[in-house]
C-alpha cells in the first residue's frame, strides 16, 4: 500500500547520493600546506567565463544573476564552457597524490560479491545480486526458499556503454509477472515494461512511456495495474510545471497503453504528487495527494470494476502524513496526526473514519515510529531511537509480543515479507558492520543470518561514538563520530563532516565502504543528525524547513565547532561534504563560515535558491523550501542562497563541485553557476572546480567503475587539502581490478 517511505523516490537525493562526499578548505593554511601549494594554485588560470549585468528586482530588492546564461545547456557556448571546465578539473585532479593507491583500494572494496534482501511473492523469491566482476546488479528469481536461482534481468547486457539502467522491478502478487523500468544514463525519466517470469519474455505491447513516477500497483489476478503517468515536455507542458500534469491510469495487460483509462485527472498543481494503490485483496482502491514531505491526503472507494464512483475521504486537509495497510478488511494507519513521533490507528473498512479509529500503538517520546507492516498476521514496527533502529513484533491489536534483536547499534529499513507468511527478511548495517541479511520468523521469533557481504575491511581498529552538542539556539543535536580507537584529541586528525538536513530524511549509522580508505590513512568521519531530517520526528523536520532552514546550517556549523573545540580536528584539517539537499547544506555553510573549513565536496547541489523552482523538479520542493515568489519566504531564502552570498575577495576553502550531465531532478545549472561565481570571486586562490559526470543522473552512474573513478577524484582532493600524509601508504592485498579482468 502507501508505504511511509515510498514517496522518497521523489526526494532531491537518494541514498545512492550519500556516497558522494563533499569537503571545504579554510583560508588559513598550515606552513606545510603552503609548502605543498603548487604554482597552479597560486594562479588557477580558469577557463574564461563571461559575466553579464543581469539584475532582477524582487520584492523591492535588487538580485544580481550574472551567470544566468549558464542555465540553458543548449544556449550559445554553454556546452563548450562545460567541456573546458571539466577538462580543467580533471587535469588538476589527475596530478594529485595517492591516486593509484586509491584506485586499487576502491576497486578492491567495490568489485565484490553482493546480494540484496529477498522480495517474496507467494512461494517465489526475487533478489538483486552482483558478482565481483560485474558493473551492475542483476535480478534473479527462484521458486521456494531452496530453489535454483534463475536469471531474470541483467542490465549489464542492455547497452554496450552501460548507459541503460534498471530503475526498479515490481513483481505481481503471485510473482508470475514483473513490471520493470529502464532509464537512460541513470536519470529519473523511465519507460516501463512487463515480463512473464516463467518464459522470460517481455511484452511488446505493454510498454509504457512517461514512467518517471510510475510504481505500479497490481490487481491480485494479474489483469492489470494502476500507475502514475507523466506526459512529455511540450509547448503545453513545461518542465517546471510537468508534475501538475501527472495522471493516474489503469493499464489492462495486453492493451495498447495509449488507450489506458485515466482514473485520476491531473491536479494542475506542480507542488503536489498524486498516486493510487489497490489493496492486496483487490477490494479497495486508494488515492493519495502528497503535499511536500509533511502532508498527505488519502481517499478510497470500493473497487468493483467501475471507475466512476465517488472518492470517500479518509484524511483530508490535515497537516500530517498517513500510510495505509489493509488486511482482512481492517485498515492500519501509520500517522503523525496528533503524534509528531507517529502512532498506529486501526479502523474498519466498513467505516474508515479517523475519528473512530482505535489507537493500537501510541506515540512514544523516546523514539520515532519509522515504519509499520503487517507480516505473518503480526504488526512489525521499525522504531528509530536516537537515529538508530529498533524492531518489534506486536499482534494486530497492538499488544507487544517481542523485540527482534539486532547485532549492535545500527540501521535497518524494516522487514521484507508477506502478511500471510511468517517468514521474512531484513538487512542490518552499521558504520563498522557491512550489510548482513537476516531471516526471521515473526511467529516463533527464530532469527538467523541468511547472507552477509564480505568487504575487505578490518573494522576492529575503529570506534563509533554518538555525541551530543548544542546548536546556535541551544537545541541539542546528535552526531555519529567514527575514528581510530587510539585517536589522540590533539586537533591533528583530518576530518570529513557529512550532513543532509531536509525532506524528513534520517541519517542512520549504515555502512559506508568509501570512508575506509580515509580511515586507514588516519582520517576521521562524522555524520550530524541535523534539523530538517526525520531522526526526531515531524517537529524536528519542520524546525529545518521553510523559513526555519537556517537552523540546518547553524546545526552543521555547530557540529564543526564541536569537533574543533573537543580537539578532534582543526579548521585546516576539516572538510565538509553533502549531495543534493546536502549540496545546498555545504554551499550555504561554506559561504557563511569559510574560515571553519579547509575543503568542500559539493555534489549534484541546489545553490541558486531564488530560481530553483523554475527548473528540474523544483516546484515539487516548494513545500519544503518555500518560494522566492512569497515575500517572507524570499527574505529567508535569499539570506542563505549560496549563489547569492558569494563575496568577491573572500578566501573560500578549496571546493570540488560534482555535477551529472543527465540529472533531471536537480538542474545541473546550479553547479555551473556556483562554480562560475566562486572562480570570479577568488581567481588567484584555492581551486574552485567543476567535475561533470557523463551518462549519469542525480544518483550518479550506476556502474562500479564510475563509482571508483568518482571516489578516487574526491578523496585525492581531500587528501591534498586536508593534510593526509601519503609518504607511506598501506599495502593493498590483491589488485581487485586485475582479478576482475582475469575473471572476465
Amino acid at each position: 500500500m502507501l508505504d511511509k517511505r515510498s514517496a522518497h523516490y521523489l526526494i532531491c537525493i537518494s541514498i545512492a547520493c550519500l556516497t558522494l562526499a563533499s569537503a571545504c578548505t579554510n583560508n588559513k593554511k598550515s606552513d606545510e600546506q603552503q609548502t605543498r601549494a603548487t604554482e597552479q594554485e597560486a594562479k588557477m588560470n580558469y577557463p574564461e567565463t563571461k559575466r553579464e549585468a543581469i539584475v532582477d528586482t524582487l520584492h523591492g530588492k535588487e538580485v544580481a544573476d550574472p551567470y544566468r546564461w549558464l542555465e540553458d545547456v543548449e544556449g550559445p557556448g554553454v556546452k563548450e564552457w562545460m567541456r573546458s571546465q571539466d577538462d580543467f578539473t580533471r587535469d588538476y585532479l589527475g596530478k594529485l597524490p595517492a591516486r593509484d593507491w586509491l584506485a586499487k583500494r576502491f576497486a578492491q572494496l567495490y568489485y565484490i560479491d553482493a546480494v540484496g534482501t529477498p522480495i517474496r511473492r507467494k512461494d517465489r523469491f526475487f533478489l538483486y545480486r552482483r558478482a565481483a566482476n560485474q558493473e551492475k546488479y542483476v535480478v534473479y528469481y527462484k521458486d521456494g526458499e531452496g530453489g535454483e536461482e534463475k536469471l531474470l534481468l541483467d542490465p549489464n547486457t542492455m547497452s554496450e556503454d552501460g548507459s541503460i539502467s534498471l530503475g526498479g522491478m515490481i513483481p505481481s502478487p503471485d510473482g508470475k509477472l514483473v513490471a520493470y523500468k529502464l532509464k537512460e544514463n541513470n536519470a529519473d525519466e523511465a519507460t516501463m515494461y512487463v515480463m512473464n517470469v516463467d518464459t522470460g519474455e517481455t511484452s511488446e505491447i505493454d510498454v509504457i512511456t512517461g514512467a518517471k513516477y510510475a510504481y505500479p500497483s497490481w490487481m491480485p489476478d494479474n489483469s492489470g495495474f494502476y500507475y502514475t503517468w507523466l506526459p512529455p515536455v511540450s509547448d503545453e507542458v513545461s518542465t517546471m510545471d510537468r508534475p501538475g500534469f501527472a495522471e493516474v491510469r489503469y493499464h489492462q495487460l495486453g492493451a495498447d497503453p495509449k488507450s489506458d483509462k485515466t482514473i485520476i485527472e491531473k491536479s494542475g498543481d506542480p507542488k503536489t504528487f498524486i498516486g493510487a494503490g489497490v489493496s492486496r485483496d483487490g477490494k479497495y482502491l486508494f488515492r493519495y495527494i502528497q503535499r511536500g514531505w509533511n502532508s498527505t491526503d488519502v481517499y478510497y472507494r470500493p473497487l468493483d470494476g467501475k471507475h466512476d464512483d465517488k472518492w470517500l475521504p479518509i484524511a483530508e486537509g490535515l497537516e500530517a502524513q498517513f500510510d495505509l495497510t489493509v488486511w482482512k478488511d481492517k485498515l492500519y494507519v501509520l500517522t503523525n496526526w496528533n503524534a509528531p513521533n507517529y502512532r498506529v490507528l486501526k479502523l474498519d473498512m466498513s467505516d474508515p473514519d479517523l475519528t473512530k479509529g482505535v489507537e493500537i500503538v501510541p506515540t512514544r517520546e523516546d523514539a520515532v515510529l519509522d515504519g509499520a507492516q503487517v507480516i505473518g498476521e503480526r504488526l512489525v514496527l521499525n522504531y528509530m531511537q536516537k537515529a538508530h533502529s529498533k524492531l518489534a513484533v506486536h499482534d494486530l491489536d497492538g499488544a507487544h509480543i517481542r523485540d527482534i534483536a539486532l547485532p549492535t547499534i545500527g540501521a535497518t529499513g524494516g522487514l521484507s515479507g508477506e502478511p500471510d507468511a511468517a517468514e521474512a527478511y531484513f538487512t542490518f548495517t552499521s558504520f563498522t558492520v557491512p550489510n548482513q541479511i537476516f531471516s526471521t520468523n515473526v511467529e516463533t521469533g527464530a532469527t538467523e543470518l541468511w547472507a552477509k557481504i564480505d568487504i575487505p575491511v578490518d573494522p576492529t581498529p575503529y570506534k563509533v561514538e554518538q555525541v551530543t552538542y548544542n546548536s546556535k539556539d541551544g537545541t541539542p543535536v546528535t552526531m555519529f563520530v567514527v575514528t581510530r580507537k587510539d585517536i589522540e584529541l590533539n586537533g591533528e586528525t583530518p576530518f570529513i563532516l557529512y550532513g543532509y538536513g531536509g525532506f524528513n530524511v534520517s541519517m542512520k549509522p549504515y555502512f559506508r565502504s568509501h570512508i575506509y580508505p580515509w580511515l586507514e590513512l588516519g582520517g576521521g568521519y562524522a555524520v550530524a543528525n541535523l534539523r530538517g531530517g526525520g531522526e526526531y520526528g515531524e517537529a524536528w523536520h519542520q524546525a529545518g524547513m521553510l523559513v526555519n532552514k537556517q537552523n540546518v546550517f547553524d546545526d552543521f556549523v555547530a557540529a564543526a565547532e564541536f569537533l574543533i573545540d573537543k580537539g578532534y580536528t582543526t579548521p585546516e584539517h576539516l572538510g565538509i561534504s553533502g549531495g543534493s539537499n546536502g549540496g545546498l547544506l555545504v554551499g550555504a555553510t561554506m559561504t557563511q563560515r569559510p574560515e571553519l573549513f579547509n575543503a568542500v565536496l559539493c555534489a549534484v547541489p541546489l545553490l541558486d535558491m531564488v530560481r530553483y523552482h523554475l527548473s528540474g523538479s523544483g516546484k515539487t520542493w516548494i513545500p519544503e523550501y518555500g518560494s522566492a515568489d512569497d515575500p517572507e519566504q524570499f527574505a529567508a531564502i535569499h539570506a542563505y542562497s549560496p549563489y547569492h552570498n558569494v563575496t568577491a575577495g573572500t578566501d573560500y576553502p578549496p571546493t570540488l563541485i560534482q555535477s551529472a550531465d543527465s540529472d533531471d531532478r536537480v538542474d545541473p545549472s546550479h553547479a555551473r553557476k556556483f562554480a562560475a561565481m566562486l572562480q570570479w570571486a577568488n581567481p588567484d586562490a584555492d581551486p574552485m572546480l567543476l567535475r561533470i559526470e557523463e551518462n549519469a543522473g542525480h544518483g550518479g552512474g550506476d556502474m562500479v567503475s564510475k563509482r571508483v573513478e568518482g571516489d578516487v577524484d574526491e578523496y585525492a582532493f581531500l587528501i591534498k587539502h586536508l593534510g593526509i600524509d601519503t609518504s607511506s601508504l598501506p599495502s593493498v592485498e590483491g589488485d581487485a581490478e586485475s582479478k576482475k579482468e582475469g575473471e572476465e
